[in-house]
């Protein structure tokens, strides 16, 4: 029989899964460089320590603070949307113009500029706090004696969500040779960032 403290970790291992793995900007984000083979190591490592940090700093309490200061989740909420709404047009610039959208004729991105980002799309997103924060460190403190075991579990899916991610859509690049499957990708992005824009406006 497993131990109540293995069912904690396998707990949090599951409930971060599940909160991580929905389409999101940046998931969306992460993929996009995964099928580029682009910067994957250093974005997967990006996200993943981020995740942890934010899982640490919920289970220590920050989650409480945040929660009794809605005006922190305010003002990332305009910020967050005034930056997705940025990106998803960036996205249906690249989705509309089928020359830039070869990879043979597209150029590297720098890598401060993929780490920009990236930490944007992380910290920028009230969803982040909300979820990250708050709910997972509120479900950590149900634990008891056993919140850091369920925080290891959760750091633990946010590594293993975000490698897969990563490193498997570099998988796919021999199916995005194409432009029209980058223009197609790249419409989906805008799309989802543009929704997520107004969602978080609306909310």
């Amino acid at each position: 029989m497993s131990s109540p403290l293995t069912l904690v970790y396998f707990s949090g291992f599951a409930t971060t899964f599940a909160l991580i793995a929905a389409i999101g900007a940046q998931n969306a984000f992460v993929l996009r460089q995964g099928i580029r083979r682009e910067h994957v190591l250093a974005v997967v490592a990006l996200c993943s320590v981020s995740d942890l940090v934010l899982i640490t700093a919920g289970i220590a309490g920050f989650g409480a603070l945040v929660a009794a200061h809605p005006d922190v989740v305010t003002v990332a909420r305009f910020g967050g949307a005034a930056f997705l709404v940025g990106y998803g047009l960036l996205a249906a610039r690249r989705a509309l113009t089928p020359g830039a959208l070869t990879p043979s004729t597209a150029g590297p991105a720098r890598l401060a500029s993929v780490v920009g980002t990236c930490l944007a799309l992380t910290f920028l997103n009230p969803h982040v706090y909300l979820d990250t924060v708050v709910l997972l460190g509120a479900l950590a403190n149900e634990q008891h004696e056993g919140r850091w075991i369920f925080g290891v579990g959760a750091i633990t899916a946010s590594f293993v969500w975000f490698t897969t991610l990563g490193f498997g859509a570099t998988k796919l690049s021999a199916l995005f040779a194409k432009p029209v499957t980058w223009r197609i990708l790249d419409g989906v992005i805008a799309a989802t960032m543009m929704g997520l824009a107004a969602l978080i406006i609306s909310g």
